[in-house]
């Protein structure tokens, strides 16, 4: 799988109107600037990206779909923006500083060593700090490759059409696309990809991806936990307690 021959897959999929393209090179020194706020981020910008792409903007008069914005949030604007990491890069802190260096929401397509990613990061003004825009948090599913998809995620890339997506405003196409990816990360643990734009849907299925990856990490502590325990009655308990979470876990399976 090449780098933009993946890209243009999913941009394919995305079916944007031919005004929305911009196509344009973003240098990396605009990236190191806006958004690395260390030394060590500087570095893994310059030495893990190969390629930062600003591939369209979506705005009112380039996808004839209004404008969402309020006192805490600005949805006048969304980027496409598609970035080529190198094969040794920190992709998660990547992915994560490339959506803090843009003030408006982007849905972000990255491939690197792992495949092809996708990943949306809702943001707000920062409260009594002037213009600074605090991203919430990032949203996103890797692993993918549009050129010869797995069946669950061949649905999720038929589903991300602009035309799929709520229209109402700006800001519900780009929950839409949010929704789509917590629900290809449920489908992965459920075996069923079944996006919503039911608001308690989303809701319902957000809290259970939460709770499962919780009980999921509890598991993973206890059982190095128990690797390391000398006692063997100690032991035991550990691994009764992690017979318990696993039993748990595979209910939460159920509300996904």
């Amino acid at each position: 799988m090449t780098g933009m021959a993946a890209v243009a897959a999913i941009m394919t999929a995305l079916d944007l109107p031919p005004g929305a393209r911009v196509d344009a090179r973003v240098p990396k020194k605009m990236l190191v600037e806006q958004g690395a706020p260390t030394s060590a981020d500087k570095r893994a910008i310059q030495d893990g990206v190969e390629e930062l792409q600003w591939l369209a903007a979506l705005k009112p008069n380039t996808v004839a779909i209004p404008a969402f914005t309020d006192e805490a949030h600005d949805y006048s604007e969304i980027a496409v923006i598609a970035a080529i990491f190198r094969a040794d890069a920190r992709a998660t802190r990547l992915t994560e500083l490339i959506h803090r260096a843009i003030p408006y929401p982007v849905l972000l397509i990255t491939v690197g060593s792992s495949g092809l990613a996708v990943s949306v990061a809702p943001k707000r003004a920062a409260q009594n700090e002037g213009c600074k825009i605090v991203v919430e948090r990032v949203v996103g599913v890797g692993e993918l490759d549009p050129l010869a998809p797995k069946d669950l995620d061949r649905a999720f890339v038929a589903s991300l059409a602009l035309k799929s997506q709520p229209s109402r405003d700006l800001s519900a196409v780009y929950n839409g696309w949010l929704a789509r990816i917590e629900a290809l990360a449920a489908a992965r643990l459920s075996g069923a990809y079944r996006p919503s734009d039911d608001g308690q849907t989303v809701e319902r299925r957000r809290a259970a991806l939460e709770a499962y990856r919780g009980i999921a990490r509890d598991i993973a502590g206890l059982r190095a936990k128990a690797a390391r325990e000398k006692q063997l009655n100690r032991r035991v308990d550990l691994n009764i307690e992690i017979q318990r979470l696993e039993q748990a876990l595979a209910a939460q399976k159920q509300d996904l």
